[in-house]
Order: C-alpha cells, then sequence, then structure tokens
C-alpha cells in the first residue's frame, strides 16, 4: 500500500536496551521501536530513569512541558519529571521518568513492598506524557505486566479524554509467567474509583490483583513472541492460569516472531569479536573459537568441538537437564564447554564444581558480559538451548547468524527459528529435541557431536543458518500491519 500515512506510536516499556536490560525484553523494545522510527513512524518511548542506567555520553534535558508532574495514587500525591534522550546508536528520541524515589535502587525490579507503585507510575505516567505534548497515539503499546494496566486506564480513568478517542491497545506478552500480582488491598492506588468492577471479581474475591491478567482482558490486541508460543499459552501446560482468558480471545492473539537487530549482532561487522568472517570466508571463526578458548584457559585441539551456553540459570532454561547430561557427556565424549551466566545457587555451583572437575575442557563465568557474549557465539561450534519453555528466545537467531549450530527443544520461538537437520538432503539449521528429558537431550548432543565430524556436511548446516534472515526489516513489518489493522488502514 503506497502513500499510507506514518502512525503515532506510543512505546511503555520497563526495559530498554542497552540503557536498562535483565532478558529480551530489552533487546525487543529497543529494536523494534529504532526500526518503526527509521521506516517514518513517530514513536514516543517511556522507560524508568533507573539509577542503575549508564548515563555517560548521553545527552539528556528536561523537557518543559512534563517537568513538575504530579500524580494520585491512593493517599500519596507522586511527583515526577519526564526528561529526553536519544538512544545510544540510533536517533530514536525516548522518555525518561524521572522519580529517584522509586527508581534509585539498585535493581531494575525489587522485591519492596511498593513495587506495583513504581509501575503504577510508569503506566500512569505515560498516558500523562501524551496529554501534555498533547500527542494523540494510534497504538498504544504495552509490554509485559509492567505497563499491562494501560488499557483498561484508557478505558476508565482517562474515557473523557478525546485524545484518546481513535487509540487503540496492543500488548505485548514477552513471559507469561510473570504476570505483576499483588494483594487486593493495594486497589485504592490504583485510583479506578467508579470502575473497580472492570479487575477480575474473582481474584478480588481471593485477595489478588493480577496486572497481566487485566492486561488480557482489556487490549484490542494481544501479542507473543512467536507463533508457536502464542498457541502453547492457549493450554494448560504453558497458560500459567491464563489460558481460559487467552482461548476466549483467541481470535485477538497473535504470534510475531521477535526480530534480531543485524547491526550489532553480525561476525560480518561485529567490533567486539576477535576477527570478523562472512559466509563467504568462514576463517575468522576458528580464529574467534582460538582466541575464546585461550582466554578462558581451555584446551584448543583442532577436533574437539566447543558448546556455549548463554543463560540465566534457572529451570526454564533447562539446566537440571544439563545437569544431568553433560557430565557423563564430558566423560565419554571429546569437547570443550563454555559457560556464562548467573542465577540459582545450585546451578551455579554445579558449572563452577563442572569446571574444577574437568579443567581445560570447561570454563563458567557468572555474571554477565556482553563482550563475552559475542566471543562465544562467534567462538562456539555448538550453542545449547534445552529450555523447558522459550517465548522467543534470541541466542539461538544470534547462533544461526553466527555460524554456531543450535541445539534447541523444539518449543516457542526455538521451534518456529531452527529447522532440524536431516544429514541425507543436508538441509536444515539445528538439532531440536521434542520430549523435555535427559534422553531427548541427550540424543541431540550426540548427534552434534556425529554431524560435527563429518566436516563437509558440518560446513553445509553452518551456511544454512549463516543464511537465514530474521531481521526487523522482516519482523516488523507484522507489527504494523496489524497497527493498521487495528486503526482501521487496510
Amino acid at each position: 500500500m503506497v502513500n499510507q500515512r506514518a502512525l503515532s506510536i506510543c512505546l511503555a516499556s520497563a526495559e530498554l536496551a542497552p540503557l536498562a536490560k535483565t532478558g529480551g525484553l530489552a533487546d525487543v523494545c529497543s529494536a523494534l521501536a529504532a526500526w518503526l522510527h527509521r521506516t517514518g513512524h513517530d514513536v514516543r518511548v517511556l522507560i524508568p530513569r533507573y539509577s542503575r542506567i549508564d548515563e555517560s555520553g548521553i545527552a539528556i534535558e528536561p523537557v518543559k512541558e512534563l517537568a513538575d508532574m504530579r500524580l494520585r495514587l491512593g493517599s500519596r500525591e507522586q511527583t515526577f519529571a519526564i526528561d529526553r534522550a536519544t538512544l545510544p546508536g540510533t536517533d530514536l528520541p525516548i522518555y525518561l521518568l524521572r522519580c529517584p524515589e522509586f527508581y534509585h535502587r539498585p535493581g531494575i525490579y525489587t522485591q519492596d513492598d511498593d513495587e506495583h507503585l513504581r509501575f503504577l507510575l510508569l503506566q500512569r505516567a505515560a498516558i500523562e506524557m501524551c496529554q501534555r505534548m498533547k500527542f494523540a497515539p494510534d497504538i498504544f503499546h504495552c509490554h509485559d505486566w509492567q505497563t499491562s494496566l494501560i488499557p483498561l486506564y484508557l478505558r476508565s480513568t482517562y474515557a473523557w479524554d478525546k485524545l484518546f478517542a481513535k487509540t487503540r491497545t496492543v500488548l505485548t506478552i514477552h513471559n507469561i509467567g510473570y504476570q505483576g500480582m499483588f494483594p487486593a488491598y493495594v486497589l485504592p492506588e490504583l485510583q479506578l474509583t467508579g470502575a473497580e468492577h472492570h479487575l477480575h471479581q474473582d481474584d478480588l474475591k481471593n485477595g489478588v490483583i493480577n496486572f497481566l491478567k487485566t492486561g488480557v482482558m482489556y487490549a484490542d490486541l494481544i501479542t507473543t513472541v512467536s507463533p508457536t508460543y502464542s498457541r502453547e499459552i492457549l493450554g494448560d501446560d504453558y497458560g500459567m492460569g491464563l489460558n481460559h482468558l487467552l482461548r476466549a480471545r483467541v481470535d485477538s492473539v497473535v504470534g510475531i516472531l521477535n526480530g534480531v537487530d543485524y547491526d550489532e549482532w553480525n561476525p560480518e561487522t561485529d567490533p567486539l569479536i576477535p576477527q570478523n568472517y562472512t559466509p563467504a570466508n568462514i576463517r575468522g571463526k576458528v580464529t574467534c573459537k582460538k582466541a575464546l578458548m585461550r582466554e578462558m584457559g581451555l584446551e584448543y585441539a583442532k577436533q574437539r568441538p566447543l558448546a556455549g551456553l548463554i543463560s540465566r540459570l534457572v529451570g526454564q532454561k533447562g539446566i537440571d537437564l544439563i545437569q544431568n547430561v553433560v557430565p557423563t557427556l564430558l566423560r565419554s565424549r571429546d569437547f570443550a564447554l563454555v559457560v556464562l551466566g548467573s542465577g540459582e545457587p545450585r546451578y551455579e555451583n554445579f558449572f563452577s564444581e563442572l569446571q574444577r572437575h574437568f579443567p581445560g575442557r570447561v570454563c563458567y563465568y557468572r555474571g554477565f558480559s556482553n563482550k563475552l557474549a559475542h566471543w562465544i557465539e562467534a567462538g562456539s561450534d555448538i550453542f545449547l538451548m534445552p529450555s523447558l519453555y522459550e517465548p522467543c528466545g534470541l541466542n539461538q537467531m544470534y547462533s544461526l547468524k553466527y555460524g554456531t549450530v543450535p541445539i534447541v527443544r523444539e518449543t516457542g520461538g526455538l521451534a518456529d527459528s531452527v529447522q532440524q537437520i536431516d544429514p541425507d538432503k543436508k538441509s536444515g539449521t539445528g538439532i531440536l529435541f521434542r520430549d523435555y528429558n535427559e534422553a531427548g537431550l541427550a540424543w541431540a548432543m550426540n548427534m552434534a557431536l556425529d554431524l560435527y565430524d563429518r566436516r563437509p556436511l558440518w560446513r553445509k548446516i553452518v551456511a544454512n543458518g549463516m543464511a537465514m534472515d530474521y531481521s526487523w526489516e522482516r519482523q516488523g513489518g507484522r507489527y504494523v500491519e496489524l497497527f493498521r489493522q487495528l486503526s482501521n488502514e487496510q
């Protein structure tokens, strides 16, 4: 369709890479907003101005009409301001919600008693920002529980304002396991006077307010971050208690696979890796592997494959399967393993012990390093993602681009982005196992190790993966198509 007008979009999120990040939510919001802006749409992004944001090199300026703002949150009147900056590495203008009382804390998320207030303010401030700027968004794009009350606020507390008469709301669920559940006694602080009946009444009777559930009830459209995940959350196993509501709204639930920011994740141009390489000349990958193994204290051997793992060390990520499979494989097969991540102490201790038992073949780096993440993607031969569930996942798509063959479980976005290898046809990009059990992961890892020894076939699989395109140029267009449908612009 030619000559379509630019859309006006307000995107509110708790995270935005590289300023505030704990996971894929930050990457997606950043890359999607930047792509929408680059393609001509008017995007206003609001995130909290956390004290942990590294503001060096960022020009932040106050906005006159967004200074000295006030909001009633129950019995308290909260003051705040909104500043403006440009997202590093882009020309995307972003807005930062300044309220030191709420956001000057060690982490993005807390277990503090006022956690609900921290994100109530974000949601109300996003709407108030639009009012002050006289910005009428076609779409309010909300992300996860931290902004999922916005659809209800627009239908109740702010229903009087004709500025939002044509505004439609989209709620993207990045991980349905995190729902923002709070005691019902916080109800007065929601400022829903006269509209309390819109909340889930059974939850209120049980003493709970569920932010994400409320968003599922009232958003005009619900998206998830992969087509398979959008189907999985309709069932009992992955719906996390919201499956009945989602099934009732199945015609408004759409799965869109996340895109990848190839400006950052591309071995041809990546400034962080030891040597760049291309699909036509992949010799630089060997240089990256040698440098990574040397850096991590691992012994390099020409025929020894290197497996990589970058993950939050939590149950969802399949770490228990790795615990029960990898030590046995290390004793019977010749490969090395490098691990980057942190999380539950039992898993951190496991990898520390694994390194102690297999010196020179296993290295565990506790925490996170962006540089090391790029090195692992570039230097590994195999990448492990045996997740119990995975709404989308990004590392498997990074791995494909870097010529690193992913081993994944057939779930969520992993199933949508990795194609099973067929050795006879020399097709496919990775190895998928269906059942979440030790036998499945052991089969997948043994298959990968066997295929690695068949060098011409392995090179073809690597080339297949590097040829895949999961750019936002492909994925972002789907969002625009849906936004226009909501705005009645076919």
